[in-house]
């Protein structure tokens, strides 16, 4: 089974046009079929690079060191022919970027057919674009740039997590949504006139019916794999970790148990970065990373700090050897998040992992 990331479900508001090339390419029609290919694209040699950026009506496509450019609409039903095209080029790598789950069909397509496809944070590009001098912004220059991006980095390629990852991160992301507006309306009710209470309650009632759904729906997708029971189950025995934090790491965290403590640090964005120059001493400060899942972890470490021993008597030392609060916080994230990645790795509890 293929490696997916998002479904292919995914609505489409603009249909747009017809393509229309900006510079001229191989003329000839695609005549075959995607479902028809039985071998998938082998390895190529070629120092081609491919370029997309991706938009709600086309998906503008640049090719190094060809430089040929084109624009084709975004719709499901033109990204059988898009991928033949592009498969015919044996690209070294394709780069699009995250464009809130725009470019999720084009890269699952991509995927499926075994091309080297790579989904990078925009601004990563964007400071690229600037390194290069390239400052104006248009989508036909992104994905002229995003080529550039491909040929001088070369991201490295990872596999997508399959369908099931990709339902259950999404029920987890919707689940975070609907508290963020339960607690807005709570809010909201205390400061409203009276006239504007029934119409408040009634709003909460309907989210705490939704929330309710998406438990269960979360609950029914870890129960069908046998990995998440396992990995959930060993993440309960934390004293801080809750049914919340536990989905949000399965979910937003697959890296978890697979990477160091210094790799999944800067993962999530626990790690102190530096900012020192010559003889100057910047303070460090954590930046970038997961911003979802680091806010699961501070909830933790919070409760941490007066329920779980080990992380209370290292917030208490940092504390009383003069560091601030936010700062021992910080560093009781990083400790509470290596010792999680040490027990899904060793698959061990939080008892047993003490004594390894």
């Amino acid at each position: 089974m293929v490696a997916v990331r998002f479904s292919l479900l995914i609505p489409y508001s603009c249909l747009g046009h017809r393509a229309r090339i900006h510079k001229a390419g191989k003329k000839g029609e695609l005549t075959s079929s995607l479902l028809q290919r039985r071998a998938k694209v082998k390895p190529s040699d070629s120092k081609t690079f491919i370029g997309i950026d991706v938009s709600k009506q086309y998906l503008d496509v640049a090719v190094l060191p060809s430089e040929e450019t084109w624009q084709t609409p975004n719709r499901p039903k033109e990204l059988p022919a898009l991928v033949e095209r592009l498969a015919a080029l044996r690209p070294t790598r394709i780069v699009l970027e995250a464009t809130g789950g725009l470019e999720l069909p084009v890269a699952i397509a991509l995927a499926a057919e075994g091309l080297p496809v790579v989904v990078v944070n925009p601004r990563q590009v964007r400071d690229f674009a600037r390194a290069l001098g390239r400052l104006a912004k248009t989508d036909r220059l992104d994905s002229c740039i995003l080529a550039r991006f491909a040929q001088a980095v070369r991201p490295k390629v990872k596999p997508l997590p399959d369908q099931e990852a990709l339902l259950f991160k999404e029920l987890v992301s919707r689940h975070r949504q609907l508290t963020v507006l339960l607690v807005m309306e709570k809010n909201h009710r205390h400061s409203a006139l009276p006239v504007l209470h029934q119409g408040i309650d009634r709003t909460i009632r309907h989210l705490r019916k939704e929330l309710d759904k998406l438990e269960k729906k979360m609950n029914q997708c870890i129960r069908q794999s046998p990995v998440w029971r396992a990995k959930e189950k060993l993440l309960l025995t934390v004293p801080g970790v809750g049914p919340t934090v536990a989905k949000t790491l399965l979910a937003e965290l697959p890296e978890l148990g697979l990477l160091s403590h210094k790799q999944i640090a800067a993962l999530v964005g626990v790690a102190p970065l530096a900012c020192d120059s010559g003889q100057f001493r910047g303070k460090r400060r954590i930046w970038g990373g997961r911003a979802s899942v680091r806010q699961k972890l501070y909830m933790a470490t919070l409760v941490g700090t007066r329920f779980n021993p080990i992380i209370r008597a290292f917030y208490l030392r940092l504390v009383e050897h003069g560091k601030p609060k936010k700062l021992a916080l910080v560093a009781c994230m990083r400790k509470l998040l290596t010792i999680l990645n040490a027990m899904v790795r060793n698959q061990l509890p939080w008892q047993q992992q003490l004594q390894a």
